[in-house]
């Protein structure tokens, strides 16, 4: 089964990285760079769910790193791993756009609990391993799609496409937001096959019902609209 969650790993202990890598990789997949330049440029590149990152890095701080990319508005959640105690550093951390702030050493269950918490904040990651859309439930372990309990065949890319928009809910994406997350950067195939899956993924999910799940948004990107519940429930009152 193909892992959904990406994760960024900015840190320049190799050890440490590896042993980090270790025990998220059956969870998540792990991407490790060991430069803050480098993690800047992966940032801003590649659509990650959650980046971590240590502060005392080469080429640029983990802080420089947080607050480059909050600027050019990339919201991705980052949890600061760093060998820094004191109470100034972290709230400087939190100021630039931290999301978490865990210190060295550290137990790597708390590590866990607290990777867990930023996605379920994020609404990438569930306990029971699913993803709900309105009337449409993904399930991450099997790669199944339900509609009223009615199964969906979807093909691999297809279903990687419904799950990333489903993941980034109510959040606009691009077309090469989608084709570096599914496909990937250094995919030989061309964009275009965004606009092909997109399409048959459409009529499929038209076919049950789910005629405006997915809408595009011309010249900028698409966008999985789903009510809050709340106002949901606020418009059945009215």
């Amino acid at each position: 089964m193909a892992k959904a969650i990406k994760i960024l790993l900015v840190e320049d202990d190799v050890n440490l990285a590896d042993n980090i890598v270790g025990f998220l990789q059956d969870f998540a997949d792990v991407k490790t760079v060991t430069d803050g330049l480098d993690g800047e440029f992966e940032a801003q590149e590649v659509p990650y769910d959650l980046i971590i990152s240590d502060l005392m890095l080469p080429g640029e701080s983990g802080l420089e790193l947080i607050k480059n990319i909050r600027e050019n508005h990339i919201e991705t959640p980052v949890l600061i791993l760093t060998a820094k105690t004191s109470l100034d550093d972290k709230i400087e951390g939190f100021n630039v756009g931290a999301d978490d702030y865990l210190t060295k050493p550290f137990h790597r269950e708390e590590l866990l609990v607290r990777v867990k918490a930023l996605l379920r904040r994020s609404g990438v990651y569930s306990e029971d391993n699913t993803i709900t859309i309105g009337d449409v439930l993904i399930n991450l372990e099997n790669r199944g799609v339900q509609v009223h309990g009615q199964p969906v065949k979807l093909v691999g890319k297809e279903f990687d496409i419904l799950t990333y928009l489903g993941q980034n809910k109510n959040i606009i994406v691009t077309r090469d937001q989608i084709f570096d997350r599914v496909w990937g950067i250094d995919s030989d195939t061309t964009i275009n096959v965004v606009n092909i899956y997109l399409n048959n993924l459409r009529r499929k999910l038209e076919a049950v019902g789910q005629n405006d799940l997915i809408k595009t948004l011309r010249n900028i990107g698409f966008i999985l609209e789903v009510p809050d519940a709340k106002d949901s429930e606020s418009k059945s009152a009215d």
